[in-house]
């Protein structure tokens, strides 16, 4: 029986990295002792990169399985997969695609309480391997708990071929973890939050290793693609190890969130946060510079003019940022005035 005082993580049993690892998708299901019927959840693009071959070769392994094609993040869309995945009974389920299907297969199996699988077809956040799913209510992007995948099976040689973007953006998504330490380290000290030394660590290592490796990490270049798979990946455990999202999510995914919120569509969600990153860094009294710099060598955006974000829009994100999740501590503390607001964007270049 749990007690209130004994701490749970979950992390994935089976984690295949590398180019052509898509192939073992039926040796891995055996190896987990999974049987039955699968669901395989992907999106209108990448059914043809991934969604299909997986089907396939499950089916040589002898497992039955459906594809379904997923088109947004709503709750209408997961109570959809999940009616499907219940009328098959189905005995677990695959998430092959972007951050979308792998959002969608992690509620839905969280709904039904059977295990799924991750299968990213881009490094672009690291949702891939984190027991965090992010849905749109309401039009505004929502974190909320789910459960660690079994497994992730990711093809690197698919990864690299993804749109050079998307990598960027997980690289963003990925250094953001510098300020999220720096917001728990913080909350540690002003309000007594629970705080683990080895997340902590773990997410901070995998941050300084994208920094330190950004110069050999190219856009279609299949090592590169692993690199930053793992370092997702890492960031994931990091989560999973800590009980939530601290380790890689602080004061800069509240600036995305509130960016979102405000023009939505107006950047990829490593994009947003690596912005964030630059400023919050800067609030910190920190090296933005460094941040920034290394943003520009990964080829991510360092400014809002570069993703057509107005420079009131920036100024609004930073006020609203503090609101988004009120109950977690980080150097926005009550919020920002509109002038240090504006001040901080201009001085990091931001606007």
């Amino acid at each position: 029986m749990r007690t209130r005082s004994a701490s749970w993580m979950e992390l994935p049993r089976r984690v295949v990295a590398g180019a052509g690892a898509l192939a073992d998708i039926g040796d891995v299901c055996v190896d987990l002792r999974l049987s039955g019927r699968a669901v395989v959840i992907t999106g209108p693009q990448t059914r043809s990169v991934a969604g299909d071959n997986l089907a396939a070769r499950l089916a040589e392994r002898g497992f039955e399985a459906e594809v379904v094609i997923t088109r947004d993040s709503r709750p209408a869309e997961v109570e959809r997969v999940r009616s499907f995945a219940l009328d098959l009974k189905a005995d677990f389920l695959i998430g092959a695609g972007g951050g979308r299907s792998i959002d969608i297969a992690k509620l839905a199996a969280f709904h039904l309480d059977i295990p799924y699988l991750s299968v990213p077809t881009a490094a672009s956040h690291d949702g891939i391997a984190s027991a965090m799913a992010s849905l749109n209510m309401d039009g505004e992007t929502k974190s909320i708990p789910t459960r660690a995948p079994l497994a992730i099976i990711a093809d690197t040689g698919i990864i690299s071929r993804a749109p050079p973007r998307l990598m960027s953006a997980g690289c963003g998504d990925i250094i953001s973890n510098y300020t999220a330490i720096l917001d728990w380290k913080l909350a540690k000290r002003l309000r007594c939050e629970d705080y683990s030394e080895y997340a902590a660590a773990l997410s901070s290592m995998t941050a300084r290793m994208v920094v330190e490796m950004a110069p050999s990490i190219k856009p279609g270049h299949e090592p590169s693609a692993k690199i930053v798979v793992q370092a997702l990946i890492s960031s994931g455990v990091a989560m999973s190890i800590a009980g939530s999202s601290r380790p890689a999510s602080g004061s800069e995914h509240m600036f995305a969130h509130a960016l979102n919120r405000i023009a939505p569509g107006c950047g990829l969600h490593g994009e947003l946060c690596g912005l964030g990153t630059i400023i919050m860094m800067y609030l910190h009294g920190g090296d933005w510079r460094m941040i920034r710099e290394t943003l520009k060598v990964l080829g991510a955006p360092t400014s809002a003019h570069e993703l057509n974000i107005p420079e009131d829009v920036v100024v609004e994100a930073l006020t609203q940022a503090h609101t988004i999740r009120p109950e977690r501590y980080t150097i926005l503390g009550s919020g920002l005035t509109p002038d240090a607001a504006r001040a901080a964007a201009e001085a990091t270049k931001v606007i």
